[in-house]
């Protein structure tokens, strides 16, 4: 009761909000799984089970949050994704003459394609981006209360993820009024993002406990993500690299991801299922390294904050 109290009162540093006694009472019946920082599998899977009501509030507070006050609201989450494709349209398909190499291809056509390649590395990039710094906005957590901080990168997935469904929601609705039709597959490509979600989790934890301890963790990682767009297939196909690239090009996660959500998403057909499985299960192993790691060193987060 004393945590649930405690709890109640505490503003959420993504925005200021008082917990609902739903969500005060789901803390504090977790209390006791709360109180041990184990790194196991099972502990990885009871935390998102134990804590799934306060992680869906807490996202969903944190969508609400970004847009309040502003004239615009949830619409800034389909304007910035489509600024940046006109303007890489613009730069890629006219300035450079970039193609896909598809049958009778137009300029909308490859600003489609490109889309998903954004959509993808988009909230790869938001999640990491915004992952150093994750305790640091969070110290009231840290110092004050019995809070279980291993939730916070699912919430920062969480609210991204959304973001990036709407874009493929908007993506949808353009091609069923300039093609007149959608593909079959798209419903698979939340499952497809299931490798990369999990991953994504892994390597938030590392650098939600890196970015405590190294200030200099949030600053370049903004320079990684960058540079990686521009190593993923988001402006190109793998198949027009030399030979002796597209191997490497593979090994990159985001290049699978990417290829094959669009197939799913624009050209309607099955993604390949044996990869799929492969990254399924490096990306749930990655996440289990990353949780193993933030709670071995989470102890440590209060004397450097």
């Amino acid at each position: 009761m004393l945590l649930s109290n405690a709890l109640f009162a505490i503003e959420y540093p993504f925005h200021a909000f008082r917990f609902s006694p739903i969500l005060s009472m789901t803390i504090s019946n977790a209390t006791a799984l709360g109180r041990s920082h184990g790194a196991s599998l099972r502990r990885l899977l009871g935390s998102l089970f134990t804590y799934r009501q306060l992680i869906f509030e807490l996202t969903r507070r944190e969508i609400a949050s970004r847009y309040r006050g502003s004239f615009m609201g949830l619409a800034w989450s389909l304007i910035h994704p489509l600024l940046m494709l006109v303007v890489y349209t613009f730069v890629f398909s006219y300035i450079f003459e970039s193609r896909w190499g598809l049958a009778n291809e137009s300029r909308v056509d490859f600003a489609i394609v490109l889309f998903v390649g954004m959509i993808v590395h988009g909230f790869f990039a938001d999640c990491l981006n915004r992952a150093p710094m994750l305790i640091l906005y969070n110290v009231n957590y840290v110092k004050k209360v019995i809070f279980p901080l291993e939730i916070l990168p699912w919430v920062v997935i969480g609210s991204t993820l959304f973001h990036s469904l709407v874009s493929v929601l908007a993506l949808l609705i353009v091609q069923f009024f300039l093609k007149g039709a959608l593909p079959v597959t798209a419903f698979l490509f939340p499952l497809l993002l299931m490798p990369l979600i999990f991953a994504t989790a892994g390597i938030a934890w590392i650098l939600a406990s890196l970015g405590t301890f190294v200030r200099d963790v949030g600053q370049s990682i903004g320079i990684i993500t960058t540079i990686l767009m521009f190593l993923s297939p988001v402006f190109y196909p793998v198949a027009r690299l030399p030979e002796r690239l597209q191997f490497w090009m593979q090994l990159n996660p985001l290049a699978f991801m990417i290829e094959e959500g669009r197939k799913v998403l624009v050209f309607g057909t099955f993604p390949d299922v044996i990869p799929w499985l492969f990254y399924l299960v490096a990306g749930f192993g990655l996440a289990w390294v990353g949780f193993w790691w933030f709670q071995m060193t989470r102890d440590g987060f209060a004397d450097v904050l």
